[in-house]
């Protein structure tokens, strides 16, 4: 279980293919404070730290992450938002987010508005995945405020802070993103569904 704020960025080293599995190699100023076993969500998908060598540590993405994330398209030197599991008796600063990706979305549109930067995502409805206005939403592990609600598209404001400190700020037009919809409206869009 995770929060959706994020506590460092990590640089990815080293990939390598083993059958349908990527073994991801990262560097973060976090790696001494890990341990082997330990869940850790990288841009907002959960996974399972398999081995740690001095200031690097590996994890291990399987077929189903890998179709239903970007964990795939990661290259050498790119930037991944980290957030380590939340601790019983921690406080919720974000919202309650599973590290499991329900869909990729695709960057729209990004526009400076009054000191944030608003980002437009799309993704296909046709997943049945919905967002809520004002409700929460994961984009690449960070805890947002959904605005503009829309069937197949949302935005999001971010700060000056979260936009230096996370991987948004390399974000253009067509960049993919993992989305992690909210585990409550989730819920409620499926029982209303039903009715």
């Amino acid at each position: 279980m995770f929060t959706g704020i994020i506590e460092t960025l990590a640089s990815v080293t080293e990939l390598k293919k083993e059958q349908e599995n990527i073994h991801v190699s990262l560097k973060s100023e976090i790696t001494n404070e890990l341990k082997i076993d330990q869940s850790v969500a990288h841009n907002g998908v959960c996974l399972t730290v398999v081995a740690i060598d001095n200031d690097e540590y590996t994890v291990t993405a399987i077929k189903e992450t890998i179709d239903k994330s970007n964990i795939g398209d990661l290259k050498v030197g790119d930037e991944v938002n980290l957030e380590r599991a939340m601790r019983l008796g921690d406080r919720l600063d974000g919202h309650i987010v599973q590290g499991h990706v329900d869909q990729i979305g695709f960057c729209k549109d990004i526009k400076e508005e009054g000191g944030s930067t608003v980002f437009t995502f799309e993704y296909d409805s046709g997943l049945n995945n919905v967002t809520i206005e004002k409700g929460s939403i994961t984009v690449n592990g960070v805890s947002l405020t959904v605005v503009n609600s829309k069937l197949n598209e949302f935005s999001v404001a971010i700060i000056p802070y979260t936009l230096e400190h996370t991987v948004f700020k390399h974000f253009q037009i067509g960049t993919k993103v993992n989305l992690e919809f909210d585990v409550i409206g989730k819920y409620v869009a499926r029982l209303t569904s039903k009715n």
